[in-house]
């Protein structure tokens, strides 16, 4: 079972930039399809960012696209979610989820798809 780890939120002003990084331990991440999700109080958990098991397809909720950018190193063992023009609304806890095993260009939403989460980090905006 993979150990996954968020690190890099805090507090930033409105208009700035963070770099989130979610680590893993335990297994290889090669060949998982990778995601970022965030959740405020009292809200779902959204999705904000998928990767699949390469690097070579990717893909962002609405809300987070053209500002937001996922990566991954799998010789880290570890995946990024590059926060630019940050505004309050992003204010909230960050998680990584992992679906194992996942060869193709495939790219997944839905809580449901991800085997293995993170305890997240939280990203306070402020304006």
């Amino acid at each position: 079972q993979v150990q996954l780890v968020e690190s890099g939120g805090g507090l930033v002003q409105a208009g700035r930039s963070l770099i989130l990084s979610c680590a893993a331990s335990g297994r290889t991440l090669n060949g998982d399809a990778m995601g970022w999700f965030r959740q405020a109080p009292g809200k779902e958990r959204e999705f904000v960012a998928g990767i699949n098991w390469n690097g070579g397809s990717t893909n962002y909720g609405d809300s987070v696209k053209g500002r937001f950018t996922i990566s991954r190193d799998n010789a880290k063992n570890t995946v990024y979610l590059q926060m630019n023009s940050l505004k309050p609304e992003d204010t909230t806890v960050y998680y990584c989820a992992a679906r194992p095993n996942e060869y193709t260009t495939g790219i997944w939403y839905l809580l449901n798809d991800y085997t293995d989460w993170g305890q997240g980090t939280q990203v306070t905006v402020s304006s």
